[in-house]
């Protein structure tokens, strides 16, 4: 049985940090593009960060330069860093695992930004 389990969120005020993780099982995530989206109410999900296998980290202009997503291969873990919040961060963070033939998702963390 694969899952993804999301820990980390949390209530942050604007300018904080979170670190949010996933912990993977019944799957190695080295074989898989490991991505983390968002989903705010009201809004459809979308894409936060990728860490793809063997490429570079791609991320989503509105969190470039304040995300950082890296992987544990070791650990069977992925992770985002989330640096310099802002309240239009506030959403359910899903941890993402893609691969040729199926795609994973996590139950999701809320993260919520407010002063």
């Amino acid at each position: 049985q694969v899952q993804l389990v999301e820990s980390g969120g949390g209530l942050v005020q604007p300018g904080g940090s979170l670190r949010l993780s996933c912990a993977v099982s019944g799957i190695y995530v080295i074989a898989y593009d490991m991505g983390w989206y968002r989903q705010a109410p009201g809004k459809k999900r979308e894409f936060i960060a990728d860490s793809p296998t063997g490429a570079r980290p791609e991320y989503a202009d509105s969190v470039k330069g304040r995300f950082t997503v890296s992987r544990d291969n070791t650990k069977n873990e992925v992770y985002l860093q989330m640096n310099n919040l802002k309240p239009e961060d506030t959403a359910v963070y899903y941890c993402n695992a893609a691969g040729r033939t199926n795609t994973f998702w996590g139950q999701g963390t809320q993260v919520t930004v407010s002063s």
